[in-house]
């Protein structure tokens, strides 16, 4: 398993944005009228505009403004879009960008199943029209120690969750990447078992916060950054942000998470991000903030991610050294 830390990465491995600026074109809707009842007094013709085609990369519109949005300066979108780990395209973290240049992902579908009473198969079209996207600027933690401030677009996972009405039994939600070897022809060389797969407890999973991702910066998702359609869940640390999202499934018991499965003592189940329970190989207490530069700005790791008010109560009771 190969990880690297922040300051072990020269300039020389941030690939040029310019590089990436062609890509290709899939529809883009906006938001339909199933969601308006989630706006409040916000009508539909706020937001209502006709589905157009869009190449990727270009504006997702129009957007909500949510209220989960943090007051940071996002970190710059060429910096987020070359600094990345996608392991089915490259252990280095220049090497998704630009592998997954050709990665194809129209058509794309997720299907929804398992304990719900209405499992259901999703168009990406159909996912992205449920209700209004909103923009979310949300700090993200990395495991190896460096973090960003990233602009998201989507909505809470629980817009989703509601339609195929959960049993009383799931008391889970796993996760499945999308993932094929002609693609990602560098995956047997990831060190990780592959597809991808993660998890959460159905509240985690059900919290506002949990993001079910459509872009960023205003622009669909580059391929690298988990195109078409991902999560973010900015109280844990990034590898529980599944990437390239094809298949959830409500279960009954905890289902089996990558991380974990490779090097269950250095990666738990929950990994909420706790400054206080260092990583087995180095300190979790500072961060250092993706500039670009080779000496990006160091500062407190916060609890949760400065999050707790939002869902530290999720824990209640709980060792969180043990449940790490």
């Amino acid at each position: 398993m190969l990880i690297k830390r922040t300051g072990d990465i020269p300039n020389s491995e941030v690939t040029p944005q310019s590089v990436y600026m062609n890509r290709r074109k899939f529809l883009a809707g906006v938001a339909a009228a199933t969601g308006a009842a989630t706006l409040g007094a916000r009508s539909v013709s706020d937001w209502l505009e006709p589905a157009r085609v869009l190449a990727e990369g270009t504006k997702l519109g129009p957007l909500v403004k949510s209220p989960f949005s943090a007051d940071e300066p996002p970190t710059p979108s060429k910096d987020v879009e070359h600094y990345n780990n996608y392991y089915e395209f490259g252990t280095d973290k220049s090497d998704p960008a630009r592998n997954a240049t050709k990665f194809v992902t129209s058509p794309w579908s997720v299907s929804v199943e398992g304990e719900v009473n209405k499992p259901r198969n999703f168009d990406i079209e159909e996912l992205r029209k449920l209700v209004p996207l909103e923009e979310r600027i949300y700090r993200h933690r990395c495991v190896e120690a460096w973090s960003i401030v990233v602009p998201w677009i989507g909505y809470s996972f629980s817009v989703l969750a509601k339609l195929v009405d959960p049993k009383p039994t799931a008391k889970f939600v796993a996760f499945q990447s999308y993932y094929d070897i002609k693609q990602m022809p560098l995956g047997p060389r990831a060190g990780i078992a592959l597809p991808y797969v993660e998890g959460l407890r159905i509240d985690e999973a059900m919290s506002p916060l949990a993001l079910l991702t459509f872009g960023m910066y205003g622009e669909t998702l580059p391929n690298q950054d988990g195109a078409p359609v991902r999560m973010v869940l900015p109280w844990k640390y990034g590898f529980k942000s599944i990437k390239s999202m094809v298949k959830v499934r409500f279960t009954q018991n905890m289902p089996p998470t990558t991380w974990n499965i490779a090097d269950a003592h250095e990666y738990g189940f929950y990994s909420n991000v706790n400054p206080q329970v260092d990583h087995p190989r180095w300190s979790q207490a500072t961060e250092r903030r993706l500039d670009g530069s080779f000496f990006g700005k160091r500062i407190k790791t916060l609890m949760f991610n400065g999050y707790g008010d939002q869902v530290a109560s999720m824990y209640n009771g709980m060792d969180l050294r043990k449940y790490y």
